[in-house]
């Protein structure tokens, strides 16, 4: 076995008076590089350096103090990248074996490419003369932060020597690229092009974002087993919007967002926060979800602080996850919950925009319809005890010509977005009124008009007459849930039309409009003391309106046709 050699950093008249054989002794003057390759060469297992005021003397114990405890690679270049000397956990780090003769800074490495189009740092240290730093990937896909700067420089101010400092980056570079990966996932989620958006149905949509989620799940962050669950508003369930490698009952089980007797999905959803189940075994709150599952984590999808629903994944490994992984599926549910609102969103536009769409339609075919109504209605009168299959034909005429706005309406609830309804209301929502048919009689235009525009709104079936004969006629052709009348008709008075219009439905809701209070027949006390119960007063605010004929409406007993 060879002698330990110990390396002097003096004299060679200081080193004669130590004891031992001659053979075992280096010796060199103050220089860096001298010792460096010394010790690289002669395997030198000891350095002395006499206690004197050597400048270089403190400074290489200074430099061996703080190399000896530091804990990423060091490593000392010539200007041709040789390694004149590098540390112990460089070594390690790379398991690279010491080497003997002068090897290139990149050997130790092996097989490797620079990030991203970067240049290499020594060369670009020498360029510069100052620090650089630099990405190293392997093949084995690890990847190594070299960052180098000059240590000595020549007389014409050249570099000389290189210090390369290295720290194996694998992890900290997977998980950016994982987290760029997630970002960029999360714009893939929500992603639709125009074709798409003319092409595709919302439930086609929803199809296209689970296969999304599904394909990034399990290629992204290499999860097989998913569930995600959204949270119904009106009665907290927690609905299955997708699910894969879930045992069937798991999948199918009711859940609500509730703390208690709901598992940890039931948890997370009513807590918002995220849970990580190291242990089943040992768990109070889970439930069995996944064939074989031994752990799992599950968050909350969130957006804008509001918990949409929860993410689930599943491992038949113990302790599969821990709290990386946590925040990997925490930040991509974000993205989850941004692509779901995204959907959301455009099927509420094209529910807004199809109503809007179904009522400029109404408004359109408002006035036609109504005269083709009370022309009807006006013949039928003639004809019935007649012509009996005249009077039929009519009243199929009317039938028909009613059933056309009808149909306008049933399209575009057809065309509005299923996925819409649990959000999307329309501005002017009032259950009560929708389908509900409404008489106004009035001789303005411009009021049979806004009358169409306002009801509609609502989703009442409205229809107009010019006159109290015309409303007359009407109400023996077709059942109404409620009459509005104004007291100044062409043909008679408000009073005169309420009269007749009880005489053929005694309980038939009727509203008397007057303007300013302007009633000089007295309409509106005399309807009063026949048992009128509505008035409206013009101008009135469309509230008013709506109140009147809701509440007409609800007591009426005798429902529309």
């Amino acid at each position: 076995m060879d002698e330990p050699k110990i390396l002097f950093l003096t004299s060679n008249e200081e080193v004669l008076a130590f004891p031992g054989d001659a053979s075992t002794l280096k010796v060199c003057e103050d220089s860096l590089q001298e010792v460096a390759r010394l010790w690289r060469e002669d395997k030198i297992s000891g350095l002395v350096v006499p206690h004197d005021n050597s400048e270089a003397s403190e400074s290489l114990i200074h430099v061996l103090n703080i190399a000896s405890s530091f804990t990423d690679g060091l490593a000392l270049l010539d200007k041709d990248q040789k390694i004149l000397w590098c540390n112990t956990p460089l070594i390690k780090m790379l398991d690279a074996p010491q080497i003997n003769v002068e090897p290139s800074f990149y050997d130790m490495f092996g097989d490797v490419e620079l990030l991203d189009h970067q240049l290499c740092p020594i060369e670009s240290c020498r360029l510069s003369g100052e620090m650089r730093t630099s990405t190293l990937k392997l093949e084995d896909k690890q990847y190594f932060e070299v960052r180098v700067a000059p240590v000595f420089f020549d007389e014409n101010g050249s570099v000389e020597q290189f210090l390369a400092c290295v720290r194996n980056t694998t992890t900290a570079t997977f998980q950016r690229q994982k987290l760029n990966a997630i970002y960029q996932a999360g714009l893939e989620l929500g992603d639709l092009s125009p074709q798409e958006m003319i092409e595709l149905t919302v439930d086609e949509r929803i199809e296209l974002l689970k296969s999304k989620i599904l394909h990034y799940t399990n290629d992204l962050l290499e999860f097989e087993t998913v569930e995600i669950r959204l949270i119904d508003k009106n009665s907290t369930q927690l609905r299955p919007l997708l699910a894969m490698g879930m045992q069937e009952v798991a999948a199918e089980r009711k859940l609500f967002a509730d703390a208690k007797n709901n598992g940890v999905t039931g948890f997370v959803a009513a807590s918002g926060k995220s849970y990580l189940c190291d242990d089943i075994t040992n768990d109070p709150l889970y439930l069995p979800g996944a064939p074989g599952a031994k752990s799992s984590m599950t968050v909350p999808l969130i957006l804008h602080d509001e918990v949409l629903g929860t993410f689930n994944v599943e491992s038949p490994l113990d302790h599969a996850f821990d709290e990386n992984d946590l925040q990997f599926l925490e930040l991509f549910s974000r993205e989850v919950a941004v692509a779901l609102n995204t959907l959301d969103l455009l099927a509420i536009e094209k529910a807004a925009t199809v109503n809007q769409s179904t009522q400029k339609i109404l408004q359109q075919v408002a006035t036609p319809v109504d005269e083709i109504l009370n022309d009807a209605a006006w013949i039928l009168e003639r004809y019935i005890g007649h012509e009996p299959n005249v009077a039929d034909r009519l009243r199929q005429i009317l039938k028909h010509t009613r059933d056309i706005k009808q149909r306008i309406r049933e399209v575009g609830d057809t065309i509005t977005p299923d996925g819409a309804h649990p959000r999307y209301k329309p501005k002017d929502d009032r259950p009560q009124l929708r389908d509900k048919r409404i008489l106004v009689v009035d001789s303005d235009e411009s009021v049979r008009r806004a009358a169409h525009e306002l009801l509609g709104r609502f989703g009442c079936q409205v229809e107009t007459a010019h006159d109290g004969g015309e409303a007359c006629r009407l109400v023996k052709s077709s059942l109404y849930d409620a009459v509005i009348v104004d007291i100044r008709l062409d043909d008679m008075t408000g009073f005169e039309c309420f009269c007749k219009l009880r005489e053929i439905y005694d309980d038939l809701p009727v509203i008397l409009m007057t303007g300013f209070g302007y009633d000089p027949n007295h309409c509106i006390v005399k309807a009063r003391q026949m048992g009128l119960k509505s008035v409206l007063y013009k101008p009135f605010r469309l509230d008013q309106l709506v109140n009147e004929v809701e509440a007409a409406v609800v007591t009426n007993s005798n429902p529309s046709e």
